[in-house]
């Protein structure tokens, strides 16, 4: 079921509140995301960069990991946006797709731009073919 414009805003906001505690000396692009659990609560996370690379975890898996430690698996949407991009649309990378996919297939996707001009996907239409076990 596809989310309100309200709810959708709202996510957005809440993307870009977590930007502001976005670790990324190296890059110096910042993003967040809030992630909609089924129940209604929002996750926030932030990018965490590292000096070595492999180590960054993305605002979509920081949200993620959040939720479930906490104890949500199920979700209907993920807002993520940058403030370091100009317009320009922020999209999840490869490895965030498909952690994303093992916990929300069919669930929205929302990127947006600082100015809240945003587009909306489905995971598996960000990732698909996505890898199930």
């Amino acid at each position: 079921m596809a989310l309100s414009e309200l709810t959708r805003i709202e996510l957005i906001e809440s993307a870009l509140q977590a930007t502001e505690r976005a670790y990324a000396p190296y890059s110096n692009f910042k993003v967040g995301a809030a992630l909609l659990s089924e129940d209604g609560k929002i996750f926030k996370g932030c990018n965490i960069e590292n000096s070595t690379y492999g180590a960054t975890i993305c605002a979509e898996r920081t949200a993620l990991a959040k939720a479930v430690s906490e104890g949500s698996t199920k979700f209907r949407a993920i807002a993520v946006v940058s403030t370091t991009n100009g317009s320009e649309l922020t999209y999840p990378c490869g490895i965030c797709r498909q952690v994303l996919f093992e916990f929300m297939p069919e669930a929205e996707v929302i990127v947006s731009d600082p100015d809240f001009n945003y587009k909306v996907y489905t995971v598996s239409e960000l990732l698909p073919f996505g890898f199930k076990l």
